[in-house]
């Protein structure tokens, strides 16, 4: 019987704590709020109660056209509470009345955001930040698209995991992006809402599976970044921790090349001369984003990161690629692809002084490319002479790179399985002989010279093994 009575009592207990909160809602903090989205519950509806004779009715509130002026601010902030609600998606049939409400009033959000017209007051985006808040700040479970690719997915056929919430979140992202970037939106008010714990939270979703989410949330950050330049340090900072967790720790992450898309345009953005800051971001975090397996998933904002510094500081080529030489792939043959199309944009905004501090080094590495077994690595690195600016380099300093790669041109030329691959090859030794003709001679005699060195040590090798055999075959007679 007591069990009983202590059962009953619980949903009084409910509705009164939805009340006290509905009461209290517009002293909380952003942080405050943040930080449990699924206890939070509006009094005007709680979804988790509904049909219980103690949950009040969700209902729509009268449209913006329908009241004055003088009201409309109070309205919108009653429509924000109202969007405070959240509602159980993995069920489609469930409160199918209440969810279209609830899409009709952020609907309604989007345009009064949109149309503005007056600087938000602090209570005004304080309520949105809790708005926000409430339907975005959620626990993603996905698998990341990374492991996928390590474990044999082919990501164009297997689709992504689609957040069955997104006909309202999509609408919430919208009003966010809306709001960030209106002109009545006053910088130095917001900031104290959208603060250092509001960006980490929206950097927890950049590893959502769902790619419409992601494309959202880099547009967002990218927009927070533009307008509060308070925040710009904290950001950079907080993305480097993101990008050092996955290298170092997990190599799990679903949202990488939209934080390098978002990287992209702010490395465009930096003045010069470039801070130290910003070339220690070069050299402890993008190199060494090129070494896990997965970087096929965003190699091509990796590249463009890169390219932009080495355009923005040609004497940070030495560096960059003495960098990708260390990380080079050796056994996988497609990421070894990547990385050739990758130097040769790096090479393409290298100048010559910086182009001879690490041609020696370069040209081995390109040199063990052009004899790969693998026709497309071959092909690509014999690609490198399609450049004008690549080959001009090369030119300059052919006494040195010639020497280096004159063994592989050559052995391509008579011997490589395929056609395509020997073709190029006859290609770039024509460039070497028509431009120093007495250069090439001198190569390739001395390679005939090695080969012939190399045969006789063979012979050699090949007599002492029979001796051997004869000897030991002797000794068991």
């Amino acid at each position: 019987m007591m069990i009983k009575n202590i059962l009953n009592r619980i949903p009084r207990k409910q509705g009164k704590l939805a009340e006290n909160r509905d009461g209290g809602s517009s002293i909380f903090s952003s942080n405050a709020l943040v930080n449990s989205r699924t206890n939070f519950t509006s009094g005007l509806y709680d979804p988790k109660v509904n049909g219980n004779a103690g949950a009040l009715p969700y209902e729509a509130l009268p449209s913006f056209k329908d009241v004055p002026t003088s009201e409309k601010q109070n309205l919108f902030i009653r429509k924000l509470s109202l969007c405070c609600v959240t509602f159980d998606f993995t069920d489609p049939l469930k409160n199918l009345k209440e969810k279209d409400i609830k899409r009709q009033t952020l609907v309604e959000l989007v345009d009064y955001a949109t149309s503005a017209n007056g600087k938000f007051n602090e209570t005004v985006i304080q309520e949105i930040v809790r708005m926000v808040s409430m339907n975005l700040f959620r626990k993603v479970s996905t698998q990341p698209r990374e492991r996928k690719v390590i474990e044999g997915f082919d990501l164009e056929e297997d689709e992504p995991l689609m957040d069955p919430e997104w006909p309202h979140l999509q609408i919430v992202y919208e009003f966010l992006l809306r709001f960030v970037a209106s002109p009545e939106t006053d910088a130095k008010l917001a900031k104290r809402y959208i603060d250092h714990s509001f960006i980490l939270r929206l950097l927890d979703l950049f590893d959502s599976e769902d790619p419409r989410e992601r494309d959202y949330l880099k547009n967002v950050l990218h927009r927070i970044y533009g307008k509060f330049m308070v925040h710009r340090p904290f950001i950079r900072k907080s993305i480097n921790n993101v990008f050092f967790r996955f290298i170092f720790e997990t190599e799990k992450h679903n949202g990488i090349a939209e934080l390098l898309e978002i990287l992209g345009s702010i490395i465009n953005g930096f003045a010069l001369p470039l801070k130290e800051e910003h070339k220690l971001f070069l050299v402890r975090t993008l190199i060494p984003l090129h070494k896990p397996k997965c970087v096929s998933m965003y190699h091509q904002q990796l590249s463009y990161c890169i390219t932009q510094f080495v355009e923005k500081d040609s004497k940070l080529a030495d560096t960059v690629i003495r960098g990708l030489l260390k990380c080079w792939p050796i056994t996988n043959s497609s990421k070894e692809g990547m990385f050739l199309g990758e130097l040769e944009e790096v090479l393409e905004a290298t100048q010559p002084t910086e182009f001879q501090r690490c041609m020696v080094p370069l040209f081995r590495r390109i040199g063990c490319c052009l004899s790969s077994s693998h026709f497309q690595v071959a092909e690509r690195a014999l690609f490198l002479w399609n450049n004008g600016h690549i080959e001009n380099l090369i030119k300059q300093n052919r006494k040195i790179i010639l020497p280096i790669i004159f063994p592989a041109l050559e052995k391509n030329s008579r011997n490589h399985w395929n056609q395509a691959v020997q073709s190029l090859t006859l290609n770039v030794r024509k460039i070497f002989a028509d431009v120093d003709p007495v250069l090439f001679d001198e190569c390739l005699l001395k390679f005939q010279q090695d080969e012939k060195r190399e045969e006789e040590t063979n012979t050699k090798r090949k007599e002492t093994w029979l001796r051997l055999e004869e000897i030991a075959a002797m000794k068991s007679l």
